[in-house]
């Protein structure tokens, strides 16, 4: 979550109106995958992306500690009172559930052999309330080494909210996964030399000149997230000494939750090097825009 201290084909799958209990038991999660890479979902955490590994590996990258912990859709409103545990918190719908551990109600969902498509209402992170005024959609699939989401947001509420930074998405990672890379100069895409750090906690901000950033483990290898139009993020690493230690980024748009909202965007992910992550992303940028 985001901080504040100063978130019908061939072999179908198909679950309607589903409001999955806790837990990642064994028949939570769904997968598909392809001959490069494996993605899975947790049904029990809205359907959420809690799984990437290359193929024939079991090196999950993604961390799932929690309801929070995943790949997501979280967004952000007004102050309502609310408080995480002792935090002053806010409006604060998220895919996979509530910090208590109360899953989002998964409205639809449908796998093949290639894609896997979600339909979700989120819960209110701090209060645990279904926000029944909002809908979250994702449709996952693969292309090579790359994992393509499709997200779309919903907003029927009557309430204005204040513009907020938004994770777009939320991207949570196993620990050992600490140098974060990205580029932000002036000269996008042109093969510059990359910035790189090791966040601390809590929040760091960042730019992303190319829209994209990796972060990596000792062997140099890691986890690379694309979002076109995305130019910062909001990143940290908690190191607390137990299972909840992960490192997090979420690239940032900045908009209000208003009535009639729809918000779609496209997020990219692939495994490797800094090096190869931005040689694939830029191939992708190079692409015709999508209609």
């Amino acid at each position: 979550m985001l901080l504040h201290f100063t978130l019908w084909m061939l072999a179908t799958t198909s679950v309607v109106g589903q409001e999955v209990a806790t837990g990642g038991s064994d028949k939570d999660w769904v997968y598909v995958e392809n001959h490069q890479i494996k993605v899975g979902v947790l049904r029990s955490h809205g359907g959420a992306m809690a799984y990437l590994s290359d193929r024939g590996t079991k090196d999950n990258v993604l961390n799932h500690y929690d309801h929070g912990r995943l790949v997501q859709q979280s967004y952000y409103g007004v102050e309502d009172g609310s408080k995480w545990v002792k935090q002053p918190w806010r409006y604060n719908p998220v895919q996979g559930g509530d910090y208590r551990g109360a899953a989002s109600k998964l409205l639809e969902f449908r796998s093949t052999d290639h894609e896997i498509y979600t339909k979700t209402t989120p819960r209110h992170w701090a209060t645990g309330e279904l926000l029944t005024e909002c809908i979250m959609e994702q449709t996952i699939d693969l292309t090579g080494p790359v994992v393509r989401i499709r997200y779309a947001f919903e907003y029927t509420g009557n309430k204005v909210h204040a513009a907020r930074h938004q994770e777009t998405p939320a991207v949570f990672v196993e620990p050992r996964h600490n140098r974060l890379f990205y580029y932000e100069g002036n000269d996008a895409w042109s093969g510059r030399d990359l910035s790189q750090r090791i966040p601390g906690w809590p929040n760091e901000s960042i730019k992303l000149s190319e829209s994209w950033a990796a972060y990596v483990d000792d062997s140099g290898q890691g986890l690379g997230v694309y979002v076109p139009g995305c130019n910062e993020a909001t990143c940290y690493r908690y190191m607390g000494g137990s299972g909840s230690d992960c490192s997090y980024i979420a690239p940032l748009r900045t908009f209000s939750l208003h009535p009639g909202l729809r918000f779609t965007y496209t997020a990219y992910f692939t495994l490797g090097t800094p090096a190869t992550i931005r040689t694939r992303f830029q191939a992708i940028n190079s692409l015709p825009p999508q209609k």
